[in-house]
Parts: structure tokens; C-alpha cells; sequence
């Protein structure tokens, strides 16, 4: 009996209320085939295939109500303004925030970033002071800070992880101090899929008046995510990694921050009045929304997020979190595989490496067989650093996965032993 079917039998199946066979069909690029193989498709930590929902939402912007959105008096602008603004109000119910006002459309995760460095971080932050991130951050949660700190010469602290990829929050508590002016840190790791402590890292962060930023863009699309109930300052994801679009994300702010924020961005949409001798800004958010922006994408996020919430964000949760484990399971199984990231709370994120054979040749293999994976550092280079490997290959899950997948990704690593080995 193979490895594969051992784990199979070992690992009990769970009643869970969610039909991935049936969500599949939602999902067209799902029917394709690849290579002349059945498309397993893992690399999900990337970006997320859309729903027919999504695709119809975005054939029909462009079909019957293509338009310029705000101040326009024609039926077809105030159509699409009407369109774009309900996506504003329906990303602030998904992220329970208190007020659209304060829900920021940017192009993504890393756009939502660079805002708060460029605004709240530069208008903050002074010479000798800190900003405090984790060592399992994205480089976009990194390279924005060290270029601020570069120009305001201040200092960028990092919280250490153990070998399973957890967070040290005892380390977290002794570098936070008065010098500490912004605590920015991941919901979940992209290249771990550790889930970080964030009611505890965001409780210690306040008790000190310290804000923090939440990247979420792995974990949005993974969990419910309650910006009120986190209390977090500031929380930013991608569209195009919760079934969306790309070019389009959202930045969270509280209000009071916000308006006490300078503009990053001049421009159309963003002012109030402009004269050669002095301009004033719009409120919030247009004051951060400068020309025009991804209309359609906006639209195509609220239908993403519709979608999310009609299969059930809970849901989600409990069927990756099943899916994972089964899939842990069984790449334990295979002889020499290592898995890179075992902390105890994590989302569907599998990095692993395999003894003496490349990474990218390992992709390179499981593409032949129709499985689709991420191979690199994940821009996450001082992850790989932490655990000694180049780069690592990632199998990143979604709730359209199946047990089946797993199976065939399995096989193909089993191949790849075979001729790598």
C-alpha cells in the first residue's frame, strides 16, 4: 500500500458544511487541464482563481455601466458611483469596521502599506525612534519601514520566531519600549502560514500607546477577520488573494488617524478646493484616493467578497484547517520531505523542501503532472535565512482543494523522488 493511501485511511474523514465538489464548478479555470493533466491548483498564497460571480460582475461594469464614478450627473456615472461605493460599504460589514469612511480602496496589500509609511510613519516618526515588525514578515512589510527608517533615521526591530515558525511574543514584550512608535505584523505568514497572537500582540502594543498595522492578506481570505473587535489601528489586504481581482485592495484606518494623516498622493478626486496659491484636501477616504481608480475592480471585490460570505467565512476556516491537517499528514509520509513552518495554528500554507533535490526543480516536476505550486523564497527572504534553505516549495490551499488534490500532489512528489532521487 502507498504512503499515500495509508495516510488516506489513517486520516478520518469530517462532517464539515461545505461542498468543495460543488464550489469547484463555481470556478471555471479549475476545469482546465494542464499539460494534458487535471489542473491541481496550490498556489492559492499567490492568488486565488475567481468565481463565475466575479467574472460576471466585471463583464457586466464593463458591458452596461462603464463610467467615470463620483460628480458625474449622467445616468451611466451615477450608476457606477452607486456600484462603487456599495463595494466601499460592503468591505467595512466584512471587516466589521465602524464606518466606510474608514474602508481606503488601493491597488493592494503593499500599496495599503506604503500609505501608512509614507503618511502616518513620515509625519510620526523622528530620529532614534521605533518601529517594531516579526521576522516571518512579507518584504512588504519590511522594505517600506527600512526605507523610513532609512530617511528619518530611525531604528527597524524584529521579533525572532523559534524553529516552528511561531512567534515569540516574550521576545515581542521586551523589545516593545517608549522609543516604539509603530508595531507592524502579519495576520498569517505567506511563507509559514503561521497565525500570529494578534489580540495579545495588539493588547501589549496599546497598553504602551503604541498603534498597529495588521497585514492581512493571507489571512482575510483564511478567517474572519473583526477590525473593531481586534482593535487594530490599521488593516490592509489584497483582493486578488480573497477570489477578487487584482489591482485592487483595501486599506482599514480608524477615523481619527486617518484625518490626522497628510495626503500621500495630488491629484483628481482627493481635494476640496485648488487655486495656484494653495489647495485644500477632501475628507477621508477620498483624500487618500487620488484619479481614478480600478472601478471595475472595486466591483468585482464586492462580488469576491458576496461570494466569501455565501459559502461562509467559518466554513472556510473549519474546512482548510481540516484540509491541512490531512495534507500534513501526508507529506510526513514521504521519505526525506521536511516541512518548513509546523507551528500549531497556521492556514493552508505547506512549505517544504526535499533532501538534495532544488526546489524549482521540484515545481518544475509537479507542473508536468498538472500541479501547480510556488517555488522561491516567497518574498520572504529572511524566513528562508532563519531555516537555513534557499527557497522552499509552497502548497497553498483554498476551500475549492480537495483530499484529492492532496493525493495527486503527493504522487507527484513521489515521482519527483523517483527521478531526482
Amino acid at each position: 500500500m502507498s504512503s499515500a493511501a495509508q495516510t488516506t485511511q489513517a486520516y478520518a474523514p469530517t462532517q464539515l458544511d461545505l461542498d468543495a465538489d460543488k464550489i469547484r464548478r463555481d470556478f471555471p479555470i479549475l476545469q482546465e487541464r494542464i499539460r494534458g493533466k487535471e489542473l491541481v491548483y496550490l498556489d492559492n498564497g499567490a492568488t486565488t482563481q475567481k468565481p463565475l460571480s466575479v467574472l460576471y460582475a466585471l463583464q457586466r461594469y464593463y458591458a452596461t455601466e462603464n463610467s467615470n464614478i463620483h460628480r458625474g450627473v449622467h445616468f451611466l456615472s451615477q450608476q457606477a458611483t452607486f456600484a462603487y461605493e456599495r463595494a466601499r460599504g460592503r468591505v467595512a460589514h466584512f471587516l466589521n469596521a465602524g464606518d466606510t469612511h474608514e474602508i481606503v480602496f488601493v491597488r493592494g496589500t503593499t500599496e495599503g502599506i506604503n500609505l501608512v509609511a509614507q503618511t502616518f510613519g513620515r509625519q510620526e516618526l523622528k530620529e532614534g525612534d521605533e518601529i517594531l515588525i516579526s521576522y516571518m514578515e512579507h518584504h512588504s512589510n519590511i522594505v517600506p519601514w527600512q526605507m523610513l527608517c532609512e530617511e528619518k533615521g530611525a531604528h527597524l526591530r524584529v521579533v525572532p520566531i523559534d524553529d516552528n515558525g511561531e512567534f515569540l511574543f516574550d521576545e515581542y514584550d521586551k523589545l516593545l519600549s517608549e522609543r516604539t512608535k509603530l508595531v507592524a505584523v502579519t495576520q498569517a505568514s505567506n511563507a509559514l502560514g503561521t497565525i500570529t497572537p494578534l489580540k495579545e500582540i495588539i493588547t501589549l502594543a496599546h497598553a504602551q500607546g503604541v498603534p498597529v498595522l495588521v497585514d492581512g492578506a493571507q489571512g482575510a481570505p483564511h478567517m474572519p477577520v473583526d477590525v473593531q473587535e481586534l482593535d487594530c489601528d490599521f488593516y490592509t489586504f489584497s483582493g486578488h488573494k480573497i477570489f477578487g481581482p487584482t489591482g485592487v485592495g483595501v486599506l482599514y484606518g480608524k477615523r481619527d488617524l486617518l484625518e490626522a494623516m497628510p495626503p500621500w498622493e495630488g491629484g483628481g478626486s482627493m481635494i476640496k478646493t485648488v487655486t495656484f496659491e494653495r489647495t485644500t484636501y477632501a475628507e477621508v477616504p477620498a483624500k487618500f484616493e487620488a484619479g481614478t481608480p480600478n472601478i471595475a475592480g472595486g466591483i468585482g471585490l464586492e462580488a469576491a467578497i458576496d461570494y466569501v460570505n455565501s459559502v461562509g467565512v467559518a466554513n472556510i476556516a473549519a474546512y482548510e484547517t481540516d484540509l491541512l491537517h490531512y495534507a500534513s499528514q501526508a507529506l510526513e509520509q514521504i521519505e526525506g520531505l521536511r516541512l518548513i513552518g509546523t507551528a500549531q495554528h497556521k492556514v493552508g500554507v505547506l512549505s517544504f523542501v526535499i533532501d538534495e533535490v532544488h526546489p524549482h526543480d521540484i515545481g518544475t516536476i509537479l507542473d508536468a503532472e498538472g500541479v501547480a505550486v510556488r517555488a522561491g523564497h516567497h518574498c520572504a527572504q529572511p524566513v528562508m535565512q532563519h531555516f537555513g534553505v534557499p527557497a522552499t516549495v509552497r502548497a497553498s490551499l483554498a476551500f475549492y482543494n480537495t483530499r484529492k488534490d492532496i493525493d495527486t500532489l503527493v504522487a507527484a512528489l513521489n515521482k519527483v523522488k523517483e527521478v531526482m532521487t
